[in-house]
Order: C-alpha cells, then sequence, then structure tokens
C-alpha cells in the first residue's frame, strides 16, 4: 500500500527534474563560472588539441576543478582565484577580450609573463597550472590507454592450454 502511495506521488515529486541539471558541471563555492571558464582556457593554452587530442578533450578542466577543491587548502584557492582574475584584466587591458577568448598565442603570452614575473603568486600559480594540467593529461583514461598501452590488470590467463610432450 505504502509502494503504491509512492509511486503516486512519484510524478509530482519529479516534476522538477531534467537532464539539463544533472548533467551540469561541477563547480565548487570558490570558483565562479567566470573564473572555471579561465581555468578551462589555461589547461587549453598549455595543452591545445592541435590535430590531436587536448586538455579539454579528455577534461582536464574538471579534474582540476576537482582537485583544487578537494586537495588544496584555502591559501591557494584563494590564489587561483586571484590569478585567474588578473589573467582576465591583463587580457581585457592587452587584447580588448576575455582570456578565454584569446588566440593561442596571445594566452601563452600573458602565460609566460606571469611565469617571468617577480611577484612569487604569479610564479607559483603558472607553475601549479602547468604541473596540474600535464599531470591530469598524462594519466587521463583515453591518453593512458591510446598512447601509453596502458591495461588494467596486466598479465592475462590461458586456461586449458594443450601441453605437448617433448
Amino acid at each position: 500500500m505504502m509502494a503504491s502511495a509512492g509511486l503516486v506521488a512519484l510524478p509530482a515529486w519529479a516534476r522538477e527534474w531534467s537532464l539539463e541539471e544533472s548533467d551540469r558541471t561541477f563547480l565548487p563555492s570558490f570558483l565562479t563560472v567566470d573564473e572555471a571558464a579561465t581555468l578551462a582556457a589555461v589547461a587549453d593554452t598549455f595543452i591545445p588539441a592541435a590535430g590531436a587530442i587536448g586538455a579539454l578533450d579528455v577534461e582536464v578542466d574538471t579534474f582540476l576543478i576537482k582537485l583544487f577543491a578537494n586537495c588544496y587548502d584555502a591559501a591557494v584557492q584563494e590564489n587561483l582565484r586571484r590569478q585567474f582574475n588578473k589573467l582576465e584584466t591583463a587580457s581585457a587591458e592587452a587584447f580588448g577580450i576575455s582570456f578565454a577568448g584569446g588566440t593561442q598565442a596571445e594566452r601563452e603570452g600573458l602565460l609566460l609573463a606571469m611565469a617571468a614575473s617577480e611577484d612569487p603568486d604569479q610564479v607559483a600559480f603558472f607553475e601549479l597550472m602547468k604541473g596540474e594540467t600535464i599531470r591530469g593529461f598524462l594519466t587521463s583514461r583515453q591518453v593512458m590507454r591510446e598512447y601509453s598501452d596502458y591495461v588494467v590488470a596486466p598479465g592475462h590467463f590461458h586456461g586449458c592450454v594443450a601441453i605437448s610432450n617433448p
């Protein structure tokens, strides 16, 4: 009787569900949507999809968002936010567009300027983003399987093999 009452109430309860809501990208509280777009553009700048797979093809941006949300403390997260905002400001001043809207060469120039900066926070940001982007790319499922010949369980068992006497 309770199960049938639950089935009757299910359509009213699930009316607000939609595929679009369940398919949203995970965004932690420390990043805004614009900052997440800048993070994705930084990852795409480090490993662009030029004739092969790139960082965004294997969802390195999603990996980085979850990594920074769960594995780094608030000080690192705040530095990331500051540096994303500095990238956006520098791009707007230099090119009149957002960082994500710039060309590969423009984005590289802005990131290399951060790497050569005398500000230790900018250098730390550059090194962290570069290192974690490369790690996320190289450990992605697609790269491991297609380019590194990774096998989840190496070795094979061949049972019932005919044995011949010498």
